[in-house]
């Protein structure tokens, strides 16, 4: 059966999207108007290396079986969707057409699995163990959630990096690491197996009879999404620097002790919630995997460029880490720097 997917976010979104485009689902992608535009005239074009290959591989939208749309907004009618997928920086939801939006899906009872690194409250709310009122402070527009029911919300590590391309059009998207979206489950089983049926489909495509990376896993536990927080913490957030910015590589690799260190402790924050050892991922193999992140994440590209207003998953991890007795100086650091980063360009724009 194929499924009509409404996709937030139409960078980062495309990446899911293409995924289920070729598995032939049907995918609407919400965006700026002339974003939408272009999209409707000439599709999406997003750049994946097949296992083996030197070579990234183009795949354009108009091949695939599934259908792609483009719009803004204010012109979707939640009614025709069977799932929504959240993939806009957490910032973006405070526009007020967003808001508008984000009311009518929760209105609409519709499924909602976000692809976001920054966790929407009301998925932490079904976590025992957090407070979701106490986290408030870290979100540009906490009360967006406060109309969700938490079981119908749910959270994919976003391992995937991908990126647009600066010289190329805003309807092309590269895939610098192909690695997997871990989903945690829903708490309805209709909506499992929805979700159950885009991974099957996505994992039975192949391109030439070869494997395509990128694939959807759904997981029963409700942790496997948090193992992305000692990536960020390790990595994305330490970055960002007082007097600039570093490579992921850098961050991680700099001083590999210190990067072990501060990694164990997000994961031990995640164990104490109820997380599992196998929902997380072995240091050594995020790693390995920093040796490639070349550039650095885009949370830091952002405050570089002068952005006001980032996600904040360092401040959701800090609190949550505090609420639970575990503070730790690494965390509390990289906040303070994000902090001042961030202060000093709204005293720049100001």
């Amino acid at each position: 059966m194929a499924y009509k997917v409404l996709i937030l976010g139409a960078s980062y979104g495309s990446l899911l999207g293409t995924k289920l485009l070729m598995a032939g689902h049907d995918v609407t992608l919400v965006c700026r108007s002339a974003t939408a535009d272009l999209i409707n005239a000439e599709g999406t074009d997003v750049r994946i290396k097949l296992r083996g290959e030197d070579e990234h591989r183009v795949i354009l939208s108009g091949d695939q079986p599934g259908k792609l749309d483009a719009m803004p907004p204010e012109q979707v009618d939640v009614s025709e969707y069977d799932m929504v997928a959240l993939a806009m920086q957490e910032p973006q939801y405070g526009s007020q057409a967003i808001r508008a939006l984000m009311q009518n899906i929760a209105e609409a009872r519709i499924p909602c699995l976000s692809i976001m690194n920054m966790p929407p409250l009301a998925y932490l709310k079904r976590i025992k163990g957090i407070d979701g009122s106490k986290l408030e402070g870290a979100f540009s527009c906490p009360d967006v959630w406060h109309a969700f029911d938490p079981e119908l919300v749910t959270l994919c590590s976003p391992d995937p990096q991908a990126f647009r391309l600066p010289d190329e059009k805003a309807n092309v998207l590269f895939v610098g690491l192909p690695t997997n979206f871990k989903a945690a489950a829903f708490s309805d089983p209709d909506h499992n197996a929805m979700l159950t049926q885009m991974q099957d489909d996505i994992a039975a495509v192949t391109i030439e009879g070869k494997d395509v990376p990128v694939k959807l896993r759904v997981y029963d536990s409700l942790f496997v999404p948090l193992a992305k927080w000692s990536m960020l913490l390790t990595g994305n957030y330490r970055c960002v620097q007082n007097d600039g910015v570093r490579p992921i590589k850098e961050a991680v690799h700099g001083d590999i002790e210190r990067s072990r260190e501060i990694y164990a402790h997000i994961d031990n924050i995640a164990r104490k919630l109820g997380a599992d050892g196998a929902d997380q991922v072995p240091f050594e193999k995020y790693a390995k995997a920093a040796e490639n992140l070349l550039k650095p994440s885009s949370v830091a590209r952002a405050i570089d460029g002068g952005s006001e207003h980032v996600e904040r998953v360092d401040v959701v991890v800090k609190l949550i880490g505090d609420a639970l007795g575990m503070p730790n100086a690494e965390v509390d650091e990289t906040v303070a720097i994000v902090d001042r980063r961030l202060r000093n360009n709204a005293m720049i724009a100001a």
